[in-house]
């Protein structure tokens, strides 16, 4: 319902940007400025960047850099690096090649006049010729697969992100076009930024930003899970993103489901520039340079003022934000890298009266809590090339702090109103090192990572108020968790992973294993019950053909909001809690007919054990996270199992010359087991997922994106209708009948976005002008219906059955479920200024 007014809300901002006098005025002002700079100034652009050895990070002279179609070409420098100016501006696309190294394309690189493009590329050894499969020597270019992770891998360009209809410059939303990728369809009607991969919950996947784990990419998260209405990273920053979505490299720990990284960008190392970015929702700016010949940097900045608006126009919700991104990247000697970064947001969601009552609105006042967050992660790494290799030693720490707040009639200066205070801060201060060498053919890589953890959380949860009838009796007795909680201890792991290509390099091996520990669970010293093993290979067919197939056990620390959960006598009742333990069995096939094409289809199944289970629900805790709120509060046994199954089909079209497009389909069921033993349909189990994603450019800078959505129904559980009535006036909300979990279904969920963008570019500048359209054709999606009491007709008061006022037991109210579905278009005018 909040994310469904949130949308409502964006369509009405949206549409009155345009009619401010202030911003026709500024509109006109700059275009006859920037008409009139035309006329005096060249309009040209520059590509900038280094070319390095991919295995062991050495920079690369000689190599050389096309831009296609034009004539203009750089060879690198002594450190790899390489500048090509005089470019008209438009899309290009470039050819980087060496001998001895395979070549490589790289498509859809857009060069204007405002900023100049800061391309780092990695080469890899050529391929050798097989007896009797000729190898294209520019096949690898539409891949995304590596040695070790030959399968269930996709990659996306900084442009295919910015371009991405929709999107919003979200890389969290741009994302759930891959295969495998869903999002939450159910409590919010497909507009959260969940990321549900092949049927698995929400918090099963990682995140890392140029090797340092991100733990959270969301503004206003689900703590304990993941997930969020609009992502933090700033997509000025991103040179491209890699989700493996099984075959996971062994350096990676605590990924059950994905592994997302994140590669950014170095900032321009020849001038200072930026741009500034401003949408119906927030206002950006990102600048970047120079420090010195040695130093460069990036630096963003974005604010939301969605909080002004919605008050403006009467709805309750007022959220605002801002979050901040900087990387710095200094090249200590020719071999000795170190580069510093930090991401971080503020966050706070509160609420006001609206002066014009309705039963959604007065809903939302009562059953929504204001969320206060604030979270960070800064990070340094230093990258030394030592002979056949490299080694990396990073060194990070990440803070969470989440404060929610809840009272009966929001009355918040009457302590006896209190439903739910939650104060929490989790702590995480990390030491990686690892070492990545080639020898004789083999490809290895190894490491360890020492984790020092702290949580703090200060709970009070009144789950059900005390409740007598008129007579005085006890109906219900009073269910409260009230604890203080503060752990710490450390998390500790190794890794080892090796590969290598035999029979000319035909067939493709590669095994790793991994093993964490932690200092707090009881078993969570004993390095066998976590030992994880993964094997991965690769056979080429012909010279188009690969056939792919992976197998491997991966494991997951419960969240800290679980561990750190302790019962009203103070005692931590989840020490016992095991490692949620997944194994994956992969096979697929990838088909390159051309270097821009790509085919993919593949299999996958996976088993899940020590999936905690709710105590006090007897549901699995796999099928929570999809809201709001808090996962992991309470007491659990991880005994719990689940299995995901299905396929995936996946088309791609890298732009070569106008045309850029992805097609993805996936068939699945996800079934978790409870309490009881028995599997069920889990929250995530929508069984189809389609998109379709096309972009098209036109001559003068005209480009059109479209893009189409479509998932199947979700799972939910219909209220327990009699202790709903019981509850909803203390709780605010309707409360679930777990015996028909997930025994009910949404209808399927789809949309249609459609993104146009013109760019002028002039002397030094340029502006580019975009119109995104969400759910174009106004498909009504449906989410979860809302349990509350029928109002009178002008929402003062609630109706009863006897004409008297409603009982603190609801014994006279007349239930009503409020319909949660919307049709609703959303159109968004925006522009970006580079400078």
């Amino acid at each position: 319902m909040m994310a469904n007014k949130l949308r409502q809300t964006i369509q009405k901002l949206s549409c009155s940007i345009v009619a401010i006098p202030n911003m026709k005025k500024f509109f006109s002002f700059f275009l006859l400025f920037s008409l009139s700079s035309a006329l005096f100034g060249q309009r040209i652009g520059s590509v900038t960047g280094t070319v390095s050895d991919k295995n062991l990070q050495t920079a690369l002279a000689g190599a050389t850099v096309e831009v296609m179609g034009t004539g203009l070409a750089a060879i690198t420098d002594s450190l790899g690096r390489f500048r090509i100016s005089s470019i008209p501006p438009k899309t290009y696309t470039l050819r980087f090649s060496l001998i001895s190294y395979t070549p490589f394309t790289l498509y859809n690189v857009v060069v204007t006049s405002g900023n100049e493009r800061n391309i780092d590329v990695q080469l890899e050894p050529d391929v050798k010729k097989l007896e009797e499969v000729q190898v294209n020597s520019n096949r690898r270019t539409a891949r995304a697969a590596s040695l070790e992770t030959p399968l269930s891998v996709q990659r996306l360009t900084t442009e295919e992100i910015r371009s991405n209809p929709g999107g919003n410059f979200d890389i969290s939303r741009v994302i759930q076009a891959l295969p495998g990728v869903g999002g939450t369809s159910g409590s919010v009607g497909g507009y959260r930024n969940d990321i549900i991969i092949r049927g698995g919950a929400p918090n099963e996947n990682v995140y890392y930003l140029d090797g340092i784990e991100i733990p959270v990419i969301n503004h206003f998260a689900t703590q304990g899970s993941a997930g969020g209405p609009t992502g933090i990273l700033n997509v000025s920053f991103i040179e491209d993103v890699k989700l493996s979505s099984s075959a996971f490299d062994a350096r990676y720990d605590n990924a059950v489901s994905s592994v997302f990284q994140f590669r950014q960008r170095n900032g321009n190392p020849n001038h200072f520039q930026g741009n500034l970015r401003l949408s119906a929702t927030e206002l950006a700016g990102t600048v970047e340079g120079p420090l010195s010949g040695k130093t460069s940097f990036l630096a963003s900045v974005r604010r939301s003022y969605l909080q002004l608006l919605f008050q403006a126009i009467d709805l309750p919700i007022r959220p605002n934000y801002w979050d901040f991104q900087y990387k710095v990247t200094h090249r200590v000697d020719k071999k000795t890298t170190l580069t510093f970064l930090g991401v971080g947001a503020i966050d706070d969601f509160t609420f006001a009266a609206p002066r014009k009552a309705s039963p959604e609105k007065l809903y939302i006042l009562d059953a929504t809590a204001p969320i206060h967050q604030w979270n960070y992660t800064v990070g340094a790494s230093l990258r030394r090339q030592i002979r056949n290799g490299f080694w990396n030693l990073s060194l990070s720490r990440n803070m969470f702090d989440n404060q929610i707040e809840k009272y009966d009639e929001n009355d918040g200066d009457n302590e006896s109103k209190r439903r739910l205070g939650i104060y929490s801060q989790e702590t995480e201060n990390k030491l990686r090192f690892d070492i990545s060498k080639t020898v004789s053919g083999w490809k290895l890589s190894y490491g360890t990572m020492l984790q020092y953890v702290a949580s703090e959380n200060d709970n009070f949860y009144r789950l059900r108020k005390e409740i007598r009838d008129e007579n005085g009796a006890l109906l219900q007795p009073a269910l409260i968790r009230d604890y203080r909680s503060d752990i710490s201890f450390f998390r500790y792991g190794l890794f080892a992973q090796a590969g290598r290509r035999f029979f000319n390099d035909r067939l493709g091996l590669s095994a790793g294993i991994r093993n964490d520990m932690n200092s707090f669970t009881r078993n969570g010293k004993n390095w066998l019950r976590t030992l994880s093993p993964r094997f991965s290979a690769s056979w080429v067919l012909a010279d188009q053909w690969t056939l792919n197939g992976s197998a491997g056990i991966y494991y997951k620390l419960p969240p800290y909001t679980l561990l750190s959960f302790r019962d009203n006598n103070g005692l931590l009742v989840n020490r016992s809690a095991e490692y949620l333990r997944s194994t994956h069995y992969t096979i697929g096939t990838e088909f390159l007919p051309e270097n821009n094409t790509r085919f993919t289809l593949e299999f996958f199944y996976k088993k899940y054990r020590h999936v905690p289970v709710s105590v006090k629900d007897g549901i699995s805790l796999a099928n929570m996270g999809g809201d709001f709120g808090i996962l992991g509060n309470e007491a659990v046994i991880t005994n719990g199992k689940g299995r995901t199954w299905g396929l995936e089909l996946f088309a791609q079209q890298k732009l070569s010359s106008r045309f850029f497009g992805t097609f993805s389909y996936t068939w699945f069921y996800s079934r978790y087991s409870g309490a009881d033993g028995i599997e069920k349909a889990s929250a995530w189990d929508n069984r189809h997922l389609l998109s379709f994603l096309m972009g098209y450019k036109f001559n003068r800078n005209w480009e059109l994106g479209l893009k189409f959505r479509y998932q199947g129904g979700a799972p939910f559980t219909p209220f327990d209708m009699q202790a709903s009535q019981l509850n909803y006036l203390t709780l605010g909300t309707g409360i679930p009948d777990y015996t028909r979990l997930n025994s009910n279904r949404l209808r399927a969920f789809h949309a249609g976005d459609i993104r146009i963008d013109k760019k002028w570019n002039f002397r030094k500048t340029t502006f580019n002008l975009f119109l995104d359209i969400t759910n174009w054709y106004k498909a009504a999606n449906q989410a979860i219906p809302q349990f509350t009491f029928r109002r009178n007709a002008d929402n003062t008061t609630f109706l009863s059955t006897d004409g008297q006022a409603v009982r603190e037991d609801g014994s006279n109210a007349i239930p009503l479920l409020l319909s949660n579905e919307d049709a609703t278009i959303i159109p968004t005018i925006g522009f970006i200024i580079e400078f």
